[in-house]
């Protein structure tokens, strides 16, 4: 994909050049409604005074989740943020269709984060995506995509990017959650659309949808900070664990049986394999089976809904080496209540009733 300026992005559109220095919200016409109104996409250019690299921040790619919205307006709005160099296309809501309608999908029931680059002639949701795709992507050098989990989930936080490809792993390892998913994303994602087009990006997955959650807010911004510390664009001293754990395949550990759940891990929990994560009762108490984990990792994944159906996904596990899981173990072990790793597994329990399982032997 040809890379082109952003001011040949304002000319195509008719808007004033970016001027360095400046920043700007606009809105770009991105198609109609059933009614026949013309439809919006929100978005602000923010450049520095010297040049550097242009760096697309995006949120809500899927529409109900509105974490990563939160961030971006936090962002433009933080007093002491100073960009030096380069410049920021922020989009707090890539799926307008889906968030004015608090859904995950488009109107025409796609999943947005699987027809990138999209089509011209296509869908609905593939003419939104060749238009972020060859409008937007072919403006930036970098991208950091916000995420949550889906409808009745909760996800510890971790960034995934294809390690594989050397800036997605400078950007992955500079932002300093404590797990990385190493893949290179679902075919038709954003990130992988741009990472194919010499857009290097990687993904936070973080949190529920519906919300703003703080935990979120102080993860993503100190993160966002971090990467645009490591590209040169503003100044500070980063902040990241002293451990990362770096994982290639993860899993989710389903129900056997339907009924009503007693968690006993949360999320970030590290768990060992053959350990009770949760056991599954009848309406009144009785025990019906311990979902045991078959594997040792982290959990970065809970469904936040204790009533299960037979073959209902209930906890995702991260797995990795052994040497590499009793290292992240002890920096877990290491951290304080006041850090910013210890306010997210606080936060993120308060979803989750979890109980020892000593306490209902």
């Amino acid at each position: 994909m040809s890379r082109r300026t952003l001011n040949a992005l304002a000319e195509a559109h008719g808007l004033k050049p970016f001027l360095p220095g400046t920043r700007r919200s606009f809105r770009l016409e991105i198609g109609e409604s059933y009614s026949g109104l013309s439809l919006r996409l929100p978005m602000m250019v923010w450049r520095a005074q010297e040049p550097g690299p242009t760096v697309l921040i995006s949120s809500a790619v899927h529409g109900d989740e509105i974490n990563g919205t939160g961030t971006i307006r936090a962002l433009v709005n933080e007093p002491d943020f100073v960009l030096e160099r380069g410049a920021l296309v922020l989009i707090p809501v890539v799926n307008i269709f889906g968030f004015e309608r608090h859904s995950r999908y488009t109107p025409d029931r796609r999943d947005l984060n699987r027809m990138f680059p999209g089509s011209p002639k296509g869908s609905l949701s593939a003419r939104l995506a060749y238009f972020v795709t060859e409008e937007i992507l072919s403006s930036c050098d970098y991208g950091i995509d916000l995420h949550t989990a889906a409808v009745r989930r909760t996800n510890f936080p971790n960034v995934r990017a294809d390690m594989d490809v050397p800036e997605c792993k400078r950007l992955a390892e500079a932002f300093g959650c404590e797990i990385i998913v190493n893949s290179r994303g679902p075919e038709g994602s954003l990130r992988n659309a741009a990472t194919e087009r010499e857009c290097p990006t990687i993904i936070l997955e973080a949190g529920e949808i519906w919300k703003v959650e703080p935990s979120y807010l102080a993860t993503a911004l100190r993160g966002i900070r971090n990467c645009l510390m490591e590209l040169g664009m503003i100044s500070g001293n980063a902040e990241t664990p002293d451990h990362i754990l770096v994982v290639d395949q993860t899993r989710w550990i389903r129900a056997d049986a339907g009924g009503f759940l007693q968690y006993h891990v949360a999320p970030g929990d590290l768990v060992e394999e053959g350990q009770v994560l949760a056991t599954n009762t009848g309406l009144l108490g009785a025990e019906q089976e311990q979902i045991v984990s078959p594997l040792s990792g982290a959990v970065i994944g809970m469904s936040t809904m204790p009533a299960v159906a037979p073959g209902d996904p209930i906890i995702h596990i991260a797995y990795s080496g052994r040497k590499a899981l009793r290292k992240h173990e002890r920096q877990v072990e290491a951290q304080g209540d006041e850090s910013i790793e210890g306010m997210v597994r606080d936060d993120l329990a308060t979803s989750i009733s979890v109980v020892d399982l000593e306490e209902i032997s």
